[in-house]
């Protein structure tokens, strides 16, 4: 009997362990989606490139002109495309994968590894006329680790390429800036980000409609690798071969159109007390309250740009839709309103708050409170 007993509890274990693994595999490969579809649609010429014309046009000029420098930086937000470019540029100045060299900063941030790293330089390419080194975060070196770098960036060798990633430009030496060309990349507009968005959406095979492309790049907050993470959520998520707004709200808790009008209306017309109501709802709800933050900024502005900037109207309609547009043009020509510029920036104040709060609206329940209550 008991033989019995222990040979069933095997088998259940067994069982057990089998579920457990095909899980973990799903879960495995659906985290792993997202940087699937980042990468599948990585550029790989500089042709492909979205949103970046001016770094493009002259990395291809000073290639073309043999002026090629000896180091770069390039600084931007995250997800621009400065990785990709550099990559780009390692392989149109003919720079074989044997020669080319990508090193994480914030993992190889001592002087040890940047001795290191000046040893490594001094030897000749494998196979190519340049080797590159792609020093990403490059911000996060320790201040004996630049110093080690600036004496390679002084006098590099012939063969040696540098190029320098960093999000946080403000904290790089100036000793280290002067020796480099420097590149600014640009966040890309909201027009490029949803052009880039609808392309890849429809090379997947999916039909999206317009508000989902609207709540997509703003989760994707300026970023190509992040939009494209959060579409690949949504792909992972549905059933069907089209992406709706209604879906995107659900499987991302973005806050419903809807709900957005009754918060604004209720500012417009200083109803303090409905709006703080409205703000409860989110705190007992899934709702995400970063996009919260971020849908009444884009929308509050965009009723201040149809007051004071009337030749807007018709670029903003396009970006919020008629029925949108109408909402706050509407709003707009109102002579009293709680909508004001005064509110505008003490949200975007608020948006720096959020981890010091564990009560998700705090944020934006205080800025609404300090202006209503003033106006």
């Amino acid at each position: 009997m008991i033989k019995k007993e222990t040979a069933h509890t095997s088998e259940e274990m067994l069982v057990c362990f089998f579920k457990y693994f095909i899980l973990h595999t799903k879960y495995c490969i659906l985290m792993h989606m997202s940087v699937a579809l980042y990468r599948k649609y990585r550029p790989q010429r500089f042709k492909d490139v979205v949103g970046q014309d001016a770094v493009v046009n002259i990395l291809k000029n000073s290639i073309k002109d043999g002026a090629v420098s000896h180091a770069y930086l390039f600084t931007g937000s995250r997800g621009t495309g400065k990785t990709s470019i550099a990559r780009i540029l390692a392989q149109e100045i003919g720079t074989s994968p044997n020669d080319l060299y990508e090193i994480d900063a914030a993992s190889n941030r001592g002087i040890d590894d940047i001795r290191a790293l000046r040893e490594a330089v001094q030897s000749l390419p494998f196979e190519s006329k340049y080797k590159v080194y792609i020093i990403d975060e490059v911000h996060m070196l320790t201040k004996e680790a630049f110093n080690a770098l600036l004496k390679t960036l002084e006098e590099p060798p012939e063969h040696a390429i540098f190029v320098l990633a960093t999000t946080e430009f403000h904290k790089l030496p100036e000793t280290i800036v002067s020796r480099c060309e420097v590149h600014h990349f640009r966040r890309p507009t909201e027009h490029t980000l949803k052009e880039y968005l609808k392309n890849i959406a429809e090379k997947e095979g999916y039909k999206i409609d317009a508000g989902a492309v609207d709540l997509i790049s703003l989760l994707g907050d300026g970023s190509f690798r992040d939009t494209l993470g959060v579409l690949q959520k949504i792909i992972s998520s549905v059933n069907t071969k089209k992406i709706t707004t209604e879906s995107v709200e659900t499987i991302t808790g973005v806050p419903k159109q809807s709900f957005i009008r009754s918060l604004i209306e209720s500012i417009h017309k200083k109803e303090l007390d409905k709006a703080l109501t409205l703000l409860q709802e989110v705190n007992t709800s899934e709702h995400n309250t970063k996009v919260l933050i971020s849908l009444l900024i884009q929308n509050i502005r965009y009723t201040l740009l149809l007051r004071f900037a009337k030749d807007m109207q018709e670029s903003i309609k396009e970006e919020v839709g008629e029925d949108m547009f109408n909402f706050l043009n509407n709003i707009a020509n109102e002579k009293t309103t709680g909508v004001s510029s005064s509110l505008l920036r003490s949200l975007l104040i608020a948006t720096n708050t959020f981890e010091y709060s564990n009560i998700p609206t705090l944020p934006i329940e205080l800025s609404l409170i300090e202006v209503l209550t003033k106006e």
